[in-house]
């Protein structure tokens, strides 16, 4: 559709499709009802050479008089209309942002905030004051009939920005379009230094002071937690020990001697060496008992043995004379 907007009641434009769907020539013819023929907008507004608007002066701008406007696209030789609706152009004017804020001390706690309109007609206007300390988080916003707001308490120690803002009242006509926010005023012993002071100090402190400080209890807390996971792992998985550094001596310096090693005395050594020298043992088989037998039956005397034999046993332990060299 169409959008058109009064600025300050000093001209008017209105506006139609968007970029992505300027792909036609455009023609725009406007009237008011029961009150002039239909007219071609006399000054288009360009966008990549294509219309996308019409600039109205303020001789064109009629208020409180229906206002209707018909917008043909001409693409591929097929004509194609933009409906617009019926419009009340004292509904759509935007007021220019209000000037020369200024700040007067009344009394000891209280403030008169002053400013200047530049729409042509300041009864049709209503206006918001917005304002914050240095010590606030957030804006407090009141609406003023007039160009006059007190502000009843205020703190020394303290330093304050407002801004103003204006719109049509509802006896003027029925809009919700507001102005821009005026350029700012302050308040305050040296409202602008010591605000600035005041900022570039708390960042001096967030980037030089705090963040290293945090940085390094970060780093001390993560180096706890290291160690304390370390003595219990070590606790409840402790390392096998590894011998072979405490016999490094024994194979190297000794030749794995284990004896002279571990410091064992000479004699004690020698004693342990086994002794193989034992006394040589002799022993001879004597003959059966039959072979004898025969020979003492006819004798009184045994009979004598074979030279080199061994002298005959006694009678009861034939075993008894044998030698042991």
């Amino acid at each position: 559709g169409v959008e058109c907007v009064v600025f300050n009641e000093e001209y008017m434009t209105c506006t139609w499709g968007s970029r992505e769907m300027l792909k036609a020539n455009y023609s725009l013819y406007y009237w008011y009802e029961n009150r002039s023929p239909v007219v071609e907008c006399k000054h288009y507004l360009q966008d990549r050479g294509i219309s996308a608007g019409c600039h109205f002066n303020r001789s064109e701008i009629i208020q409180f008089h229906p206002f209707r406007v018909l917008v043909n696209a001409s693409l591929g030789g097929k004509t194609l209309e933009i409906p617009s609706k019926h419009m009340e152009l004292q509904d759509l004017v935007k007021p220019e942002a209000p000037v020369n804020l200024t700040i007067r001390n009344m009394s000891s706690n209280q403030l008169q905030l002053t400013w200047t309109s530049p729409y042509p007609t300041a009864h049709c206007l209503e206006h918001a004051v917005k304002y914050k300390s240095n010590k606030d988080t957030s804006w407090t916003e009141h609406r003023v009939n007039g160009d006059v707001f007190s502000f009843p308490s205020v703190d020394y120690e303290k330093y304050y920005t407002f801004y103003v803002r204006s719109k049509i009242n509802r006896y003027c006509g029925n809009t919700q379009l507001w102005s821009e926010w005026s350029i700012p005023v302050a308040w305050g012993s040296n409202s602008t230094s010591k605000g600035m002071a005041e900022e570039q100090l708390h960042w001096f402190w967030i980037h030089t002071v705090l963040i290293p400080i945090a940085s390094c209890l970060l780093l001390v807390v993560l180096v706890i937690l290291l160690v304390r996971m370390e003595r219990v792992w070590v606790i409840l998985m402790p390392r096998i020990p590894n011998p072979s550094k405490n016999f490094t001596e024994l194979f190297i310096t000794h030749n794995g001697n284990f004896q002279e090693w571990a410091g064992v005395p000479k004699d004690v050594v020698e004693s342990f060496k086994p002794n193989y020298s034992e006394n040589i043992c002799y022993v001879s088989e004597l003959p059966s008992k039959e072979v004898y037998e025969p020979l003492w039956e006819g004798s009184n005397h045994p009979p004598s043995l074979m030279p080199g034999a061994p002298a005959a046993p006694h009678e009861h332990s034939p075993y008894k004379n044998s030698y042991v060299g």
